[in-house]
């Protein structure tokens, strides 16, 4: 990296100090200390780091340090009087003061391809410190929030984050994040903002694609006085899942823009997940070809494995073949095949809980979903998996705090239409088809939602006493699908209580279901 001031460069791979192209000589310790004091332009240095950094904290004199800093001041064509770049801060340190901005040694193109801020590869994140506007100093909480969102983001294996030490060089007020993205090789910036007011705290979180500037996702949080303790886990949990949600999405529009002969495995990977979320046959078909892609350029690549189960599973779930025997199998054994590759991926996890759901056995998915969030913990697909599996299993207060979560933290989820039938299935164990209905016909009313979804609607109308709206919702999903029934309703709805599935047993016949 190059950074620019006052009309000089300190190129830190040619350890150089340079003035409209010509060298200035430094002594090493000189040059050091520049480089420090550049490094750290947004704050002073003190005395204590200057030592510490410079002399190895070595015991020195205080002549020593005046006479670094005069030499420093020299070779920039400064002064103590005037004091245009380095300012002595009496008695504590020294900062620059003069505008730092960093420049690029090299083009995009002429850096390595997997370090480029385009397409390919995995995922890339920067996160910068959050700033607070307005403030000439760094904002501590600001610090603390980007710091545990690193944190947090790099329990996600599918995501590569820049630490901490690299992304908090960049303090800039105003950043340039194309600047950033090829200093950093990554692809999105999470940039932000602290706001501290006596009612609380404002926090702005904005995800920057660094390619092109485009804004992928902001949100601001409002954190009350009482509820400041828990504010870093509050933004942590939300980031992190926005992001799961929001990167496969950009990766996936970026992706389809480049020629075929340019994706690679990732590449392939997100279409497929573009694909697979669209929840109908012909999508299913399209990410299934595109993990099949992705496998034949990487044939260990955990998450296409992984995919792939997700496909099978949906094939048998949604009764895409005649015979869901050899896609239940499939499902069941492409998850083993990528835990024997990654035991760790969360997405595998997840997969292999959800593909017993295919021969009834709820409960043991339980540990495999249960897994999925502890590897992933801001992974709403993985809660909203538990609380149906819990809700199935008549548990209902799991179910509603594992379904308000996965809603919570992704309020767009392509699955968000089955999260709000979960929770119409957690009141219907708990015998409240009344607070049941609005959340199953919000459901229900969900354009590509499942035929199931609208059977669930016409049982808790039902249930509630009103044959009438019962009717209208099996005539509905008649139209949809010719070939429902009491058995289809209950292979998708497994309930393990058997007085709740008489009950809606009776009420589906009622209503003219067979």
């Amino acid at each position: 990296m190059i950074y620019e001031f006052d009309g000089f460069e300190l190129d830190l791979n040619a350890v150089e100090l340079r003035s409209r192209g010509h060298a200035v000589p430094l002594q090493p310790q000189v040059f050091d200390l520049l480089f420090l004091l550049v490094e750290n332009h947004d704050r002073m240095v003190s005395r204590d780091e200057i030592v510490e950094k410079i002399w190895q904290g070595r015991a020195i004199s205080e002549t020593a340090i005046s006479s670094r800093i005069k030499a420093l001041r020299q070779a920039l064509g400064d002064d103590g009087a005037e004091q245009r770049i380095i300012r002595t801060v009496h008695g504590r340190g020294f900062r620059i003061v003069a505008e730092v901005t960093l420049k690029l040694p090299v083009t995009v193109e002429e850096r390595p391809r997997e370090m480029r801020g385009a397409a390919g590869g995995p995922p890339s994140i920067a996160v910068l410190p959050f700033r607070n506007p307005g403030q000439p100093t760094p904002d501590l909480t600001g610090d603390a929030i980007a710091h545990d969102i690193i944190v947090s983001l790099s329990r996600l294996r599918w995501l590569r984050v820049i630490a901490r030490g690299s992304s908090f060089r960049f303090r800039d007020p105003d950043p340039d994040l194309r600047t950033i993205g090829h200093a950093l090789g990554v692809r999105y910036c999470l940039t932000g903002d602290v706001e501290h007011s006596s009612t609380g705290i404002d926090v702005h979180a904005e995800l920057d694609d660094t390619t092109n500037d485009a804004v992928v996702w902001s949100e601001r949080f409002r954190i009350g006085p009482d509820e400041i303790g828990g504010l870093r886990d509050v933004i942590c949990r939300h980031v992190a899942a926005a992001l799961e949600f929001h990167i496969p999405e950009a990766e996936a529009s970026k992706v389809k823009a480049l020629p075929g002969p340019l994706h690679d495995s990732w590449s392939r990977f997100h279409l497929g997940l573009h694909h697979l979320f669209r929840l109908n046959r012909e999508d299913n078909t399209r990410a299934v070809g595109h993990f099949e892609a992705a496998l034949a350029l990487e044939p260990e690549f955990v998450r296409a494995w992984a995919g792939l189960s997700f496909t099978d599973f949906q094939s048998a779930y949604l009764g895409y073949d005649k015979d869901p025997g050899p896609r239940i199998a499939a499902a069941r054994n492409r998850s083993q095949h990528a835990l024997s590759i990654d035991s760790n991926d969360a997405f595998s996890h997840l997969t292999m809980g959800r593909s017993y759901w295919l021969d009834g056995q709820v409960a043991e998915s339980l540990p495999w979903l249960e897994g999925a969030t502890e590897l992933s913990p801001n992974y709403a697909q993985a809660h909203y998996s538990q609380a149906w599996a819990a809700a199935m299993l008549g548990r209902s207060k799991v179910a509603h705090a594992s379904v308000e979560l996965a809603m919570a933290l992704s309020p767009l989820d392509p699955f968000l239409y089955a999260m709000r039938g979960t929770k119409a299935l957690a009141y219907l164990t708990e015998d409240a088809p009344q607070e049941a209905v609005p959340w199953i016909e919000l459901a229900a009313g969900t354009p590509g939602a499942h035929p199931v979804v609208g059977l669930v609607a016409a049982a808790c109308r039902g249930l509630s006493g009103e044959p009438d709206a019962a009717c209208t919702w099996v005539a509905r999903m008649r139209e949809r699908n010719p070939g429902v029934s009491c058995a289809y309703f209950f292979r998708s709805i497994p309930f393990s209580d058997p007085g709740l599935r008489d009950r809606l047993g009776h009420a589906l016949r009622v209503a003219g279901l067979q």
